[in-house]
């Protein structure tokens, strides 16, 4: 799910890096570029260790009956 999130920070940082030469007040636009190139690079990266970590757990279900319980014998 994040992923996605991470590749559009990746296309708008390398947009602001490479692509446009505008004038912001107060932040240049290759530093805002970079910054959120390296937000998408680290979200990417977090969601694929996440995702890892998920795949390895296990559950496990026990199941006890009482003697006197509503299966048991008589």
């Amino acid at each position: 799910m994040y992923i996605g999130l991470g590749i559009v920070l990746i296309v708008v940082g390398a947009i602001l890096m490479w692509a446009t030469d505008f004038d912001m007040n107060f932040v240049e636009d290759t530093t805002l570029g970079l910054i959120l190139l390296l937000a998408g690079i680290l979200t990417i990266i977090l969601s694929l260790v996440l995702s890892a970590q998920r795949s390895r757990t296990t559950h496990v279900e026990e199941r006890r009956y009482d003697e006197g319980g509503p299966y048991s014998r008589p």
